[in-house]
C-alpha cells in the first residue's frame, strides 16, 4: 500500500470509530464535553431548580464517589456557581 492509500484507509477508519463513539454517547445517554473538568449539564439544571440531593445522586453516579465527597463537591460547586 502506498502512502496515500494508507492515508485514505486511516481516514475511513477514523470516520467509522467517530460514528461507532457517537452511536455509544446516544444509547448512553452520554453528553460529550471538550473540557473533562465541566461539570455535568445535569447537575447544574438540579441545583438551579434548588435539588442538591439529586445533583449529589447524579454526581456520585458518574464518580462512583462516597456521599461526604460527592455533598463536599457539589456544596462547592453551588458556591462557585453563586446559587
Amino acid at each position: 500500500m502506498s502512502t496515500e492509500q494508507d492515508l485514505i484507509h486511516l481516514r475511513a477508519r477514523v470516520a467509522e470509530l467517530e460514528d461507532r463513539l457517537d452511536f455509544l454517547y446516544k444509547r448512553l445517554g452520554i453528553e460529550y464535553s471538550d473540557n473533562p473538568n465541566a461539570p455535568d449539564p445535569r447537575i447544574i439544571e438540579f441545583l438551579k431548580r434548588g435539588n442538591k440531593i439529586e445533583a449529589v445522586k447524579v454526581y456520585r453516579e458518574l464518580t462512583n464517589a462516597g456521599l461526604a465527597e460527592a455533598k463536599s463537591v457539589i456544596d462547592a460547586l453551588e458556591a462557585r456557581l453563586g446559587l
